[in-house]
């Protein structure tokens, strides 16, 4: 029963792996390898609307998270959607204008039908999709496909969101909308071989912290969000556009720190990406019109472990991570 036990147990943690990465090749864009850095209030290339953002808040270091959970000892810098803390904000105030979002969208059909087919919609479907997001701050810099819009098509491109980011989020905490270029976003792509980062880095930026965030293996009710400049705790209901229910609350327990820190607590950061550093760059490419499911076969080389449980604790080590994500649309 132990040795079954065991081999159950790896199964579960390669199914978990799989769920974090797309398979290199599920999405085209720009050239193999590079690696976007934006900070938070640019537009970046190719934008898909004007920006819908509110506010947004760059702080000057990533703050410390949760402990990641582990597989085989290793520790990785993956968080599910639901972690307390990973996301911040301002109490009672939106970091995006959902409605000025399906404002733009709206007002240009085929921008919404190239950001329809990033996510898996049909293009009527964007406004109710929309607001069903919550809108909330990365708080940490953040690993994504950002897709930008060229030539009457989406692009897909991989890319590092600042912390301080203003985002959309859907109901497994997944960033699905960068409100400062209004483009749509899908998990990160696996880059073998080391990566060239394109864009300036700004003060805090270490590859070994950025973080990938997990689909939670249930619909997140409310968000724990932590203010960046006050420290203030308080709960954002999933798809709350106007942030009008927000509810002051106590920290949770483990909570994450506002401080800097270089690695997660108990244990050594993921090994950071290497490559050149170029000042200038523009993603290229021709993105699917249907998003990767994240279904594929476990990558050869994947960089995170498993992710964390939903429901507002700290991931434990050695735990398993969610179930297989559906897609998009299909988790609303």
């Amino acid at each position: 029963m132990p040795k079954v036990a065991a081999i159950t147990a790896v199964v579960v943690a390669a199914v978990a792996l799989a769920v974090v990465f797309t398979r290199p090749g599920g999405v085209s864009g720009g050239k193999q390898g590079e690696l976007f850095l934006q900070t938070a209030g640019s537009a970046g290339p190719n934008p898909f609307t004007r920006s819908t953002a509110e506010e947004t808040a760059a702080p000057s270091a990533t703050p410390a998270l949760p402990s990641p959970s582990t597989t085989g000892g290793a520790v990785r810098q993956v968080y599910s959607g639901a972690t307390p803390g990973l996301y911040g904000g301002t109490r009672d105030a939106a970091s995006c204008d959902v409605e000025k979002q399906i404002s733009a969208l709206s007002a240009d059909p085929a921008k919404n039908k190239a950001f329809a087919g990033v996510l898996g919609l049909e293009p009527s479907g964007v406004p109710a999709y929309l607001r069903e997001l919550t809108p909330l701050q990365l708080r940490a810099d953040t690993r994504v496909t950002n897709h930008g819009y060229r030539g009457g098509r989406p692009t897909a491109f991989q890319a590092v969101l600042q912390a301080g980011t203003a985002v959309l989020v859907d109901d497994r905490g997944l960033p699905r909308v960068r409100c400062a270029c209004g483009n749509p976003l899908t998990r990160p792509v696996e880059q073998r071989g080391g990566a060239t980062t394109v864009g300036r880095a700004w003060p805090g930026y270490q590859p070994s912290r950025t973080v990938v965030v997990a689909p939670a293996s249930e619909p997140v009710r409310k968000f724990v969000v932590r203010d960046p400049d006050t420290g203030e705790w308080f709960t954002r209901t999933g798809g709350d556009g106007k942030a009008s229910g927000d509810e002051r609350t106590t920290p949770p327990r483990n909570a994450p720190s506002g401080s800097p820190s270089g690695s997660p607590r108990g244990g050594s950061p993921a090994a950071p990406e290497q490559g050149p550093t170029t000042p200038t760059g523009e993603p290229g490419g021709t993105a699917p019109q249907s998003p990767p499911s994240g279904t594929g076969p476990v990558p050869r080389s994947p960089e995170p472990g498993t992710p964390g449980p939903p429901g507002g604790e700290s991931p434990p080590p050695g735990g398993t991570g969610p179930g297989q994500p559906t897609g998009p649309a299909a988790s609303r």
